[in-house]
């Protein structure tokens, strides 16, 4: 006889995490399919064997009061087969296939809990998007500065570099710069100026 069974384990509710030690565990499913299967046989296999059937005669050894011969209460051929009976062993081979599903449903009590784990949650997360937004804001303010001040001074990358786009989109308006330089100015002759020139009425 063999016996099987089994065994259904009920898991722990499932638990989403959210940063901060927020922790929301919900509802739970499990659902759990089997196969089993079993085979026994027996080997050599046969349906039949053969039974001795022995000489169990006692017809002689003996005599009655009359002098016949009678038996005297042992085979007169103790050993001696006379046929061979065809005998059913019924030995058979035994199959078993089981299939079958188990579920468990499985949920907190206190619904209110819940939805109190599910807001702070959503804050959670709300405020980790905020934060990564302020992340973003802060560091392109300080490309945008930073490119200023280098784009104000001539400084840039080079158009075929990989870091020219860092400071592609970057433009500084309303300021002129006038690099240092020097000019010579010719003197000249009060005779190469030509005669005066008389400016009102004659």
């Amino acid at each position: 006889m063999t016996n099987q069974a089994i065994q259904v384990l009920q898991g722990p509710y499932i638990t989403n995490t959210y940063g901060n030690g927020i922790q929301c565990q919900g509802p739970t499913l499990n659902i759990t399919p089997y196969i089993t299967g079993a085979i026994s046989a027996q080997k050599p296999f046969e349906d039949y064997y053969d039974t001795p059937v022995y000489d169990m005669r006692d017809l002689t050894g003996d005599f009655d009061d009359d002098g016949n011969p009678k038996g005297d209460g042992a085979p007169d051929s103790p050993g001696d087969i006379l046929w061979l009976q065809p005998t059913r062993t019924g030995q058979k081979d035994n199959y078993n296939l089981s299939i079958g599903v188990s579920a468990t449903w499985s949920r907190p009590q206190d619904k209110k809990l819940q939805q109190l784990c599910k807001e702070a949650a959503a804050a959670n997360i709300a405020m980790m998007n905020q934060l990564s937004a302020n992340k973003r804001l802060d560091f392109e303010i300080a490309r945008l500065k930073n490119c200023g001040n280098l784009l104000k001074e001539g400084i840039s990358f080079h158009p075929k570099s990989p870091y020219y786009k860092i400071c592609a989109d970057v433009v500084v308006q309303n300021v002129t710069v006038v690099k240092p330089h020097v000019h010579s100015i010719p003197s000249t002759k009060a005779s190469d100026l030509g005669p005066p020139i008389s400016i009102g009425k004659p």
